[in-house]
């Protein structure tokens, strides 16, 4: 009798394995948002929470790198930037990297770093990494108005820089550098549940990549023999767009921005097939 009782019971909400690898979770990531967005405000607010210039890293962390680039790669290695104010050609490399990089770097780690909470209380993995993006996006938009500030500057001081129509693409650029860094930082997770090297690796070779992006040298800089190997970089496109939308210096290429967007979707694919497999055994690992 108390079997039959069991039965027909009508749960509220039922917590049971996903055996379909195909089947990432985005309804329940939906019905999760409230505790996404808490998620997204903990990145934000805690990071620079003991620090005495607080918010200011935001700003200060850009403009150190840019001066940093200028007097090396600008000065003393004597780097073109086709014409454009270095400042103007290094701010604008480092506000759309620093996107994918942070953003691939924090997705990577989601595990290891938080294997006592997903030990502890269910709900959706895939909202650790989103919150990632998203955090990540908003300090983008920080980092891109002092972008857009010292643009107007130069551009009002009748500096060689030519902004045009293709800022519009800015949405396009943005989603692609999102979903490439979550991409990779999705396989990079499940790797690192297991393999604890690659933690150092992952964040050694996104260093590296970005000397395989012009972040700090324009395409024409690159012999014709190696640009190939070059735009073969998905990152390669998305920076180049966004130099020529906002500083009319820089490469659109239609043909290699849609290898991006199909090497984007595949990875996110890939990636998110593979945090499915990995989130239901990863605590017996980590």
């Amino acid at each position: 009798m108390i079997e039959e009782k069991k039965e027909n019971l009508d749960w509220d909400f039922r917590i049971e394995a996903n055996n379909d690898p195909l089947n990432v979770g985005f309804s329940q990531v939906w019905k999760y948002r409230d505790l996404l967005m808490l998620f997204v405000k903990r990145d934000i607010v805690t990071v620079y929470k003991q620090t005495i210039l607080g918010p200011l890293w935001f700003f200060i962390q850009p403009i150190l790198t840019t001066i940093t680039f200028m007097f090396i790669f600008g000065n003393l290695a004597g780097i073109s930037t086709d014409g454009v104010p270095q400042i103007l050609f290094y701010l604008s490399g480092i506000t759309i990297w620093n996107y994918f990089n942070e953003t691939l770097i924090q997705t990577s780690k989601t595990f290891t770093e938080n294997a006592p909470i997903f030990g502890k209380v269910y709900f959706p993995r895939l909202v650790l990494p989103l919150s990632k993006v998203i955090s990540n996006l908003l300090k983008f938009g920080i980092q891109f108005g002092l972008f857009v500030i010292t643009l107007l500057v130069y551009y009002f001081l009748g500096k060689d820089v030519y902004p045009n129509i293709y800022i519009l693409l800015t949405p396009l650029l943005l989603l692609l550098m999102g979903g490439l860094g979550l991409g990779f930082g999705l396989i990079s997770s499940a790797l690192t549940t297991k393999y604890r090297d690659l933690t150092f690796l992952i964040a050694f070779g996104v260093q590296l990549l970005m000397y395989a992006t012009p972040v700090i040298y324009p395409m024409s800089s690159i012999s014709d023999k190696y640009q190939m190997y070059i735009w073969l970089n998905p990152l390669t496109s998305i920076v180049e767009s966004f130099k020529y939308a906002y500083l009319g210096s820089g490469v659109l290429d239609w043909f290699w921005l849609s290898y991006s967007c199909v090497f984007t979707l595949i990875l996110l694919i890939v990636g998110a097939i593979t945090f499915n497999r990995i989130e239901k055994s990863f605590v017996d690992t980590v």
